[in-house]
């Protein structure tokens, strides 16, 4: 395909549907994974789970997504990205509809666990697509906004399942994202493309002219050896424990925190699955000014911009936790945490790691990356369950919950995350 025109046209159509795909698509997905929290108390009020039993199956699915971001981020530098994201999108739809007739612990932990296998295909294939697609100069704004993902899904489940759960019970907590979540595989298939090249075209960088900051190729033989090097970078082990202790804080708000709203603050589930919605439209914001702050303002370095998003999260947690409890202080808070971790989800987990590692293994970037972030929300989900478990007291039939522990454990995981991002402030990008 020699002709710039043709290759033009063709980049423009496949460069929109392949942004629309992996945002919408894997926002739309993300359904399939919060479910859980949005239906905890119904399920504990029915005497179905336990707080720790449910902070059980919670981790089984950051567990197994933690692993299988690892090996199918570095699986996605090899797949074909239209089919790798359509038959994940697929499988975990059905897991979530399998979910809604679960009332046994041991097959609720397996099958959620499951669940969180497939869940893991998304970020890698999204990155990889998304790098494929769009040239080094463009990173920052287009992760920026792939990131809005993560607040789509987040504020479809805490608003609209939510919505669902308090009018049909909980079993519809499941099976309404594994209806969208069936949805959405076809149309990830219908919209992915594969890689430029399969089509006939020419690389991206190519396309644009836009080899900034590349070094000299490199001289490792295979793609696979490529990838294994990024474990003998120091500042990808520093990344990954940053990430981590974020992702802490991430899924104990959104694992935690509609139960904290319903029972601390007496917030309906609705009330309560509105205000955390409220943090993922800041989150979106966030996401995206992240991402031009940074490329535009700090010419793509991510330090500065890392300590700037994470005294916003940090003020917004200091407000939700402790400030007044009236209502337009509490939207303050969710406006300000969710612009500040969606925009540090945006940088310590994943763009900076895409930055610091080889373009050509971006998925493995990820997968490492992802692991660890996952452990993190995993060991959190077990940890937080068994913490609002032991603080929690039946007085006169009546159910009160101590959240100080817990909460003490988030906000110092988000401060230990912000020292251990401090520490990268000189860390430069590479090809």
């Amino acid at each position: 395909m020699a002709d710039r025109g043709v290759i033009d046209r063709q980049y423009r159509k496949h460069r929109l549907r392949v942004m629309v795909a992996i945002t919408l698509g894997y926002g739309l997905i993300y359904t399939c994974r919060l479910a859980l929290g949005v239906v905890k108390k119904p399920i504990i009020d029915a005497g179905i789970f336990t707080p720790t039993e449910l902070g059980l199956i919670g981790s089984a699915l950051f567990y197994t997504y933690a692993i299988g971001k690892l090996t199918n981020g570095f699986l996605a530098d090899h797949a074909n990205i239209k089919r790798f994201l359509a038959f994940a999108f697929l499988a975990t739809a059905l897991c979530n509809l399998a979910m809604g007739f679960v009332t046994v612990v041991w097959v609720a932990v397996i099958l959620w666990g499951v669940n969180g296998w497939f869940q893991s295909f998304g970020a890698p294939g999204g990155v990889v697509a998304m790098t494929s697609w769009f040239s080094n100069r463009e990173r920052g704004r287009a992760y920026g906004i792939w990131s809005t993902a993560h607040s789509i899904g987040e504020g479809l489940t805490f608003l609209v399942v939510g919505a669902t759960v308090a009018a049909f019970g909980w079993r519809f907590g499941f099976w309404g994202p594994g209806m969208i979540g069936v949805a959405t595989a076809i149309g990830a298939y219908l919209l992915l493309q594969d890689r430029p090249q399969t089509l006939g075209l020419p690389a991206v960088n190519d396309w644009q002219d836009d080899n900034f900051g590349e070094t000299a190729k490199p001289k490792i033989a295979s793609v696979l050896k490529l990838q294994l090097s990024i474990l003998k970078m120091p500042a990808i082990w520093v990344l990954c424990l940053a990430s981590a202790t974020t992702y802490v804080t991430r899924y104990a708000i959104n694992s935690w925190g509609i139960l904290y709203l319903q029972e601390i603050h007496g917030y309906s589930l609705t009330m309560a699955g509105t205000l955390l919605m409220i943090s993922t439209l800041a989150g979106m914001a966030g996401a995206i000014a992240f991402g031009f702050i940074s490329d535009k303002l700090f010419d793509a370095r991510r330090p500065p911009v890392n300590l700037l998003f994470a005294a916003l999260e940090l003020v917004g947690l200091g407000l939700f936790f402790y400030g007044p409890s009236h209502l337009p202080m509490m939207i303050l808070a969710m406006v300000l945490f969710g612009m500040g971790m969606t925009g540090l989800v945006t940088s310590l987990g994943g763009l900076f790691a895409v930055d610091i590692a080889p373009k050509r293994v971006a998925g493995a970037a990820m997968g490492v990356i992802g692991i660890c972030s996952y452990i993190g929300a995993g060991i959190q989900e077990q940890v937080s369950g068994m913490l609002i478990q032991h603080g929690m007291k039946m007085i006169d039939g009546v159910r009160h919950y101590n959240f100080g522990p817990a909460i003490a454990f988030w906000i110092g995981s988000s401060v230990l995350s912000m020292l251990l991002a401090l520490s990268l402030w000189r860390t430069r990008r590479r090809d």
